[in-house]
């Protein structure tokens, strides 16, 4: 009965503590979210500036701008734009002019204070379906108005926002959009990130690194090197595209944890093909663990392969544990968790040599989605930028609580004279939507980089890749055949 009665005053006391910090912690929560009325003053060109209302509004090209605010300033200039919005989509025409609603470039009354949510929402430009992180909220007229970030709102129109010496925005129509990561590195645009690389993939200059050097958890960006050597062993005749695999009870068993993400059963059959489907497009854990099996016999041994395809590579600031990403936990005596490691540098070199000796890996990468046939299921890509750059043509992401979430795109771009592969590395944002931020800012300043000849924030000599196989091209023309479904 006295022990009973401990474990009971002990729960009251565990609840009354949780209450506690709770109702600490809840104000501050509030106080550091997103606020309206925040406003800002916003000068268009040279004419007199205006007030627009912001959320967010705590350092350089991360304000939240009102849409209809700007559409308004706007208006009558080669940057006007119309613009239709519902509680969870926005249609933007650029060209057209707007009309207004009425509450436009007026401050707001703390009562008028909405609760709001920042969330991926579908945008139309010009009837071009992409999608942005913004925020959408019902006026107190009935009418809807969006949030959208500056920089991404700059993209989207081509003209440059920059910050004044008073803090205020400056729109300069007549400028194309630009910008500079070393404003954004000083801005405290990455202080949420740990490690950032720019590079072309093909003459191997870097245009711009952050903490590049250091080793970090890379998440599912490791199934970069599962899909390297699975290439491999279909260029060497290991194992074919098209050939059969049987699903093994611990795929299956990988399927049905929380870290699943494809259905699969033990004793099915699915392609090669497939499995790099799954792998690389919504990022399935044990279609990399199938590969694996498929390829070494034991992901074990598939492991002990990675490692050595690093150090071939020169991979000096990189370790694998397993083929997906997923946090690892050791069989020792005391078991501790750990988790596959990368350096940026790592990557660049990892992605540079992938897409120089299996360029048909973009072929997958760069689908929107695909049908896995053999087991009746459609996957949709992972990759945010896919949708909103036509450039786009891969990569991978892969988030873990310890690596944060990562990105790694790859775009193309033609120097009239070759087709080059650009690549943007982020590492360790600290959510999926600061991921998308950074690495589209810093996608649209590589190809600026490379089309205007900007001068480069630092630049490496031409890497060399090491000896290319001669069976490189013996690897699949067409790597998506009868997967292909846009």
């Amino acid at each position: 009965m006295v022990n009973y009665m401990k474990k009971t005053l002990q729960k009251i006391s565990i609840l009354i503590l949780t209450i506690i910090l709770i109702s600490t912690i809840w104000p501050m929560r509030a106080e550091a979210g997103f606020e309206i009325p925040g406003t800002c003053q916003v000068q268009i060109n040279s004419g007199a500036a205006s007030t627009v209302k912001t959320l967010d509004y705590s350092y350089d090209y991360n304000t939240y701008l009102s849409l209809r605010d700007v559409a308004m300033l706007l208006n009558g200039t080669d940057k006007s734009f119309s613009l239709e919005i519902t509680g969870n989509a926005i249609s933007m025409n650029l060209g057209n002019a707007y009309t207004p609603v009425g509450v436009e470039n007026i401050s707001w009354e703390d009562s008028e204070n909405p609760d709001i949510s920042l969330r991926r929402n579908e945008f139309k430009v010009n009837e071009k379906k992409v999608f942005y992180y913004t925020m959408i909220m019902k006026l107190p007229s009935g009418d809807y108005d969006c949030f959208m970030m500056a920089a991404d709102l700059a993209m989207i129109l081509d003209m440059n926002i920059t910050v004044s010496g008073s803090g205020g925005l400056q729109i300069n129509t007549k400028e194309p959009f630009d910008i500079s990561p070393v404003a954004l590195e000083q801005a405290g645009y990455f202080c949420g990130v740990n490690s950032v690389l720019v590079g072309d993939a093909v003459t191997g200059e870097v245009y711009y690194r952050y903490q590049s050097d250091l080793a970090y958890p890379i998440a599912s960006t490791s199934k970069l090197m599962t899909c390297l050597l699975t290439m491999d062993a279909i260029s060497e005749g290991q194992i074919a595209l098209e050939g059969q695999v049987t699903i093994s009870d611990a795929v299956q068993l990988l399927s049905d944890s929380g870290d699943g993400v494809i259905p699969l059963e033990a004793g099915q059959q699915i392609s090669v093909q497939e499995l790099l489907l799954g792998a690389l497009l919504p990022s399935s854990n044990e279609c990399a663990l199938c590969l694996a099996e498929a390829i070494a016999g034991s992901e074990e041994a598939f492991v002990e392969m990675m490692n050595q395809k690093a150090q071939e590579l020169g991979l000096s600031q990189t370790t694998f544990f397993n083929s997906n990403g997923l946090p690892f936990y050791t069989e020792d005596f005391i078991p501790s968790k750990r988790q596959n490691t990368m350096s940026a540098d790592d990557m660049f070199r990892l992605v540079s040599y992938l897409l120089k000796v299996y360029p048909q890996v973009t072929d997958i990468t760069s689908l929107e989605n695909a049908a896995l046939e053999s087991i009746d299921f459609e996957v949709r890509n992972t990759n945010p930028l896919l949708y909103n750059m036509p450039e786009v043509t891969g990569l991978k992401t892969g988030t873990t609580n310890k690596a944060g979430a990562c990105l790694v795109t790859s775009l193309k771009a033609d120097d009239g004279i070759r087709e080059h592969d650009l690549v943007v590395i982020v590492l360790g944002s600290e959510d999926s939507i600061e991921r998308g931020r950074v690495s589209g800012l810093l996608a649209r300043y590589a190809l600026n980089t490379f089309y205007t000849g900007v001068e480069k924030t630092e630049s490496d000599e031409t890497q060399t890749y090491g000896e290319i196989p001669v069976h490189a091209e013996a690897a699949a023309e067409q790597i998506i055949r009868t997967a292909r479904r846009r």
